[in-house]
Formats: structure tokens, sequence, C-alpha cells
């Protein structure tokens, strides 16, 4: 090799021998704590999230060079499925709900706004349907109920969830789809029991409930399509242990400047506690 190179043996063994220079060794370490983030992140974080987390473990570093060492290491996140089916059912009667939110999905405290939205699981004993709540400030699912199809109950049972959960004030907007179940006459019952506010966007309008769909492109990309689940069952334990061990503990939203659902939750109970 040294002779087709050109080049000495004694300066090929005293290059071998040469310790390795500074930025050397601080690419080496890099790259094990960008592999400990991307691994601990089920390897969904990108290279934005994986600098984040490099920031909360107190390791500078730029976000560019984070994204070359995922590349020279291969790190790439699981990607998003370009479509899914939407099962919103329009009812024509519902068109004298307003919509209260206007795509504006910020809030200046915890139950003052939320939105919600049904999707579907795939098992081989058949569709296991999720309905959610989410708080728009925290970005925390604060209710959710789990059952074998998507008529009222099932959005009613995740309503009510979210209420024992955190105080809603009175008069919040619980933001929807026009779908059927949302609109119906049991669903307005319980609204006004917990004297809330109900907001709905426009039908096959993705945007008006864009929270809502990004839960569900992140629980889809992240958990189901990389999941088979053999019963209902199995499918319920996993979405419950995503949901509360991960998505309102521990992953990183962008929508938060990097932080938990949990984080932002708690800096808001601490600034109330100071007031």
């Amino acid at each position: 090799m040294c002779a087709w190179l050109s080049v000495s043996s004694s300066g090929f063994f005293d290059w071998r021998q040469r310790p390795k220079s500074a930025t050397a060794e601080r690419r080496d370490r890099l790259e094990l704590l960008v592999t400990k983030a991307f691994k601990e992140s089920d390897e969904t974080y990108g290279y934005r999230r994986v600098h984040a987390q490099l920031a909360r473990w107190g390791v500078p570093c730029g976000p560019e060079f984070v994204r070359d060492i995922m590349r020279t290491l291969d790190l790439q996140p699981c990607q998003p499925r370009p479509w899914r089916a939407n099962l919103t059912e329009a009812d024509g009667k519902a068109h004298h709900i307003p919509d209260l939110l206007g795509q504006n999905f910020t809030a200046e405290a915890p139950g003052q706004k939320m939105v919600g939205d049904i999707t579907y699981i795939p098992t081989w004993e058949g569709w296991l349907y999720l309905a959610t709540v989410i708080d728009c400030h925290t970005k925390m699912i604060i209710g959710y109920c789990m059952g074998e199809d998507y008529k009222t109950p099932l959005i009613q049972a995740a309503l009510h969830h979210a209420a024992s959960r955190i105080a809603l004030e009175p008069g919040a907007i619980f933001h929807s789809d026009r779908g059927s179940n949302y609109t119906s006459y049991d669903f307005a019952v319980t609204i006004a029991e917990l004297d809330l506010r109900h907001s709905v966007g426009r039908t096959g309008i993705c945007y008006d409930n864009a929270m809502a769909e990004s839960f569900f492109a992140a629980l889809k990309n992240e958990r189901v399509h990389r999941t088979v689940y053999p019963t209902r069952e199995h499918a319920r334990r996993d979405i419950t242990r995503y949901i509360e061990f991960w998505y309102n503990s521990n992953r990183l939203h962008s929508g938060l400047d990097y932080r938990t659902p949990q984080e932002v939750l708690k800096e808001w109970v601490d600034s109330q506690e100071a007031a």
C-alpha cells in the first residue's frame, strides 16, 4: 500500500501512532450522543429533535453538524405514509355550529381550548377506534378512549376522561370536524353538561383540525405503522403506553420550543402558584 501511494513506511506508521485531533475526538463523542438520542426516541427523531435533545443534555453543537453526523451514521427516522382514509361523515344538519378557532390552535392556559378527532388502528381482530381530546396550550392528550366502533359514546367517554384529568374553564372551546358523531344530539348534551362551547371545522378541510390530524400522523408514523397487533387489547395497551409514557411525557414538540407537554403543564402550574 505504501508503494502504491508513494509513501514511506516510516511515515505511515508515524501517522498510525499519531493521536487524534481535538476535532476528531469531539466528533467521536457527538456520534455516540447522537446515536443515543436517536435510539432513545425509538428511531423517530430527525436531526432537529436530536439537536434539541443534545441541547437539553448541555451538549453544544449546531443542527447542521447533527444532520451531517446522522447522514454519516445512516440514522434515518421513520417516514410517514402519504395517505390515510377519512372517517368524517358529514352531517347536513350541523351548519349552525360555528368555527370558533379559525385554525388558531393556541391558548393562554390549559383547559381553554381543546380539539378532538377519531382514527382507526388495524389489528388481526379488526379495527380498534381511538378518540382523543388534545389541550391547545400544552399539546397534551388529556382525554382518550378506545373501542370497537366509532359511535358517539366513544367520543363522549374521551371528553369525560379529559374533564376528569384537568380543570376545564367554563365556556371552554371544544373543536372537532363536522362528522355526524360530533354533531349529534347526544354529543351536544355532553357539551352542555360540561359547560363547553362546541366548534367545528369545514367538511373535508383537514387544516381546520390540524392539531388532531398532526397527533394521529405522529402516532401512526412512530408507532402503529411499525407494529403488528394480534388483538385489540395488544393495540390498546401499546397506544396507552405511547400516549402516557412517550407523547405526553418525553417527546419533544417543535410547537412547544422542543419541550414536552408535561413540562409546559408544570411550568404553567408553577407560575400560578408563584402568582
